[in-house]
């Protein structure tokens, strides 16, 4: 099944909107306004996150947030949440990392991008550098902790996003190259 948000209103000028091909030569349905022909358009929603690391090349310990919000109470996840207006992806990475973790950190590479069809979403993690093992969760967490490897608990992850990013994480790792990867979840 796919996601959908419905949408009812215009954006515009608050009048009922009809789900019909714009006159624009769209090939799409779309929410139009029936009085200003407005077209609302429906678009994923980007999450935004790091893969904050502590230690030497090669054996570094991963940083995790166990969630104080739902969903997913208590479950654990990598810093990450909605991008914001005005900022890019690495932008708004750094922000909820500062946010859930209160880390203190440096930005690496985008590592992941993972699009998430069912739900309307697409998840970027950059690689990210820890520059002390000193952390001030925000409200969102109830704990931030660093990790090895075998101390992952993995079936205590919040989110498959995060689990096929950790997953590729430690597998580039061993493999001694890291690479851009692009994923689906379907």
């Amino acid at each position: 099944m796919l996601f959908r948000r419905p949408i009812k209103h215009c954006r515009n000028c608050g009048a009922l909107v009809a789900l019909r091909l714009p006159d624009d030569g769209d090939t799409k349905e779309r929410a139009v306004c029936t009085q200003c022909a407005t077209v609302n358009y429906e678009n994923p929603l980007n999450v935004v996150g790091t893969i904050p690391l502590w230690g030497e090349p090669g054996s570094e310990k991963v940083l995790l947030c166990k969630r104080n919000i739902e969903p997913r109470y208590g479950k654990w996840t990598l810093p990450a949440g909605f991008m914001e207006l005005n900022e890019s992806t690495a932008q708004g990475a750094a922000r909820e990392t500062t946010e859930e973790a209160g880390a203190q950190f440096a930005m690496g590479p985008l590592f992941s991008v993972i699009s998430v069809v069912r739900v309307g979403q697409v998840h970027f993690f950059y690689r990210a550098t820890l520059l002390s093992e000193q952390f001030d969760p925000g409200y969102e967490t109830i704990e931030a902790r660093l990790f090895s490897e075998a101390e992952i608990p993995w079936a205590d992850l919040a989110f498959r996003t995060v689990q096929q990013t950790l997953e590729h994480f430690f597998a580039d790792r061993r493999a001694g190259q890291f690479q851009l990867h692009n994923l689906e979840i379907v």
